[in-house]
């Protein structure tokens, strides 16, 4: 008497469409064995693609068969030669394996005896037929989500900052979500700036609630979805191709663009600012005075608590207190708060600059469209040295994607210029307000902003001693405040001196001796 292993495989799929049930499949199988005195071993159940024998059950089914040696089996019973495998070339090799064990796979709706070589030529027709079937269904497939993708539908999971999304009528799409989305956008927007790098803006990111690991962060900063396009792979003869997306993009075309050249190092580097603790807010704008080189800082453990230091990272042994740092800085800015009224006045003086500078210079449309032109013109030459034959098309093709890749770009900047109101009102009066705050700061713990005000007030490092010294460069802006505010300040010296010396009934109402008028 025979012994066999009956094997049962089904795939969801096909379970729905044509009704193969293991149930189905089971008492097929049993009743075949019955008819043919076959005694059965074990019954595999399997509900895994025939794509590959990368199958739980069957590599468990495989490893028993290899420990035995087909001591335990003669026979591998299916119901169709699709249950086995969908794949001809690895069911060739399956069978042979099976037989160098002693072992018979056998479909009982398409037996054939493989000892007639005839046999064999149906056996190939029985192992093609699922695989082809399976190849024009995932070509079906692939092509009607390339037309969706080409139609400007999102044919995937969503990216960080999106959600998958279902309509009332059936139709799939990706809308925002909610925190991820703004926190996407506000990585967009600092990385721009230039003035981080990119692993702090992640590190940013990921405090404020972003779920995401650094390299899917660098590759979503890289993707053209978040500006509403949708990206199509190369395929046989047609061109990588961008869309525009059905979905609401999260950031503007110039913005993505400009991102891209930051990442890609075609845009100046403005400086990298380091992220300080609360406690070195000046880390990364100090000088050593002995060599020059950027002072770094850390923490010292004392007996009762922990003091901070900003010290070299060389042998010159040059280090300061942090605290007498911070509050011989804290005393020189305030030397450049504005007086009452006087940010009104150099607002209204920035203003009036930056219209006529504006006025003069444009806002670069015409150089952006000059350019346009020029690959534009670039691209129509290598069309007709390709169509002469002295081009070929690989050398046409790379010519193509990298012209259409800058005038999409540069068409981006130009929509960017378009929608830009040119106004900078809004990032002046925060300035201003943050000029003007400075008399209120009693400390440098506020590390954001303060780096941010330090930064734009102190174009260049400095030393420990140009603090002493007040030596110390600001900017233009800065430095005209100071000048004012020393002016007024001496001017009302001067009149309060003459007033002192006046008659009672000389000097102008309120102002007494020693006084200031503002």
């Amino acid at each position: 008497m025979k012994i066999a292993d009956l094997y049962i495989r089904v795939s969801t799929d096909e379970q729905a469409d044509k009704g193969y049930s293991q149930r189905n499949q089971e008492e097929v199988l049993m009743k075949y064995c019955a008819f043919h005195n076959i005694k059965i071993r074990k019954v595999i159940f399997e509900d895994h693609s025939a794509k590959t024998f990368n199958r739980p059950a069957w590599s468990s089914l495989l490893t028993d068969l290899k420990k035995t040696k087909g001591k335990f089996s003669d026979l591998v019973l299916f119901t169709k030669w699709d249950r086995f495998s969908r794949n001809a070339g690895d069911a060739y090799q399956m069978i042979s394996t099976l037989n160098s064990y002693g072992i018979e796979p056998q479909a009982i709706e398409q037996s054939l005896d493989l000892s007639v070589p005839e046999n064999k030529l149906m056996l190939a027709i029985y192992l093609s037929t699922p695989e082809v079937e399976n190849d024009r269904r995932a070509l079906n497939v692939f092509n009607g989500m390339r037309r969706a993708r080409k139609e400007g539908r999102w044919m995937a999971s969503a990216p960080i900052g999106y959600k998958n999304f279902t309509t009332e009528n059936g139709k799939k799409m990706i809308i925002p979500k909610e925190p991820e989305a703004s926190i996407i956008k506000f990585s967009f927007e600092k990385i721009a700036t230039s003035q981080f790098s990119s692993e702090q803006i992640w590190k940013t990111a990921r405090e404020n609630g972003l779920k995401c690991g650094k390299n899917n962060f660098l590759l979503a900063m890289r993707n053209p979805v978040y500006c509403g396009k949708i990206t199509i792979p190369k395929y046989k003869d047609e061109e990588m191709q961008i869309v525009q997306g059905l979905h609401e993009p999260l950031i503007s075309e110039h913005l993505f663009y400009e991102v891209q050249e930051v990442m890609d190092g075609r845009k100046r580097q403005q400086g990298i600012k380091l992220v300080s603790t609360d406690q070195l807010p000046l880390r990364g704008y100090l000088l050593c005075s002995r060599c020059n080189r950027v002072l770094t800082g850390s923490a010292s453990k004392g007996r009762k608590s922990y003091y901070y230091y900003y010290h070299c990272s060389s042998q010159c042994g040059c280090r300061y207190k942090a605290d007498e740092v911070n509050d011989l800085f804290l005393t020189e800015i305030k030397r450049y708060a504005p007086k009452p009224g006087l940010g009104e006045l150099c607002k209204e003086i920035i203003l009036d600059v930056y219209r006529q500078d504006y006025e003069s210079k444009g806002d670069g449309r015409k150089e952006l469209i000059t350019r346009i032109d020029e690959l534009t013109a670039r691209q129509k030459k290598a069309r007709e040295l390709l169509l002469k034959g002295d081009l070929d098309g690989v050398e046409y093709r790379e010519i193509k994607t990298e012209c259409e890749s800058k005038i999409n770009s540069l068409e981006a900047k130009i929509s960017g210029l378009s929608m830009a109101t040119r106004s900078i009102d809004d990032d002046l009066n925060r300035a201003i307000s943050a000029l003007s705050s400075i008399n209120g700061l009693v400390s440098l713990e506020d590390g954001k902003l303060n780096r941010e005000l330090i930064g734009s007030m102190f174009p260049e490092k400095f030393t420990f001693e140009k603090l002493i010294d007040r030596t110390a460069r600001v900017n233009e802006i800065a430095d005209l405040i100071w000048q004012i505010n020393n002016g007024l300040e001496y001017k009302n010296k001067r009149a309060s001196d003459e007033n002192s010396c006046l008659p009672s009934w000389v000097r102008p109402p309120g102002l007494e001796p020693g006084t200031k008028r503002l």
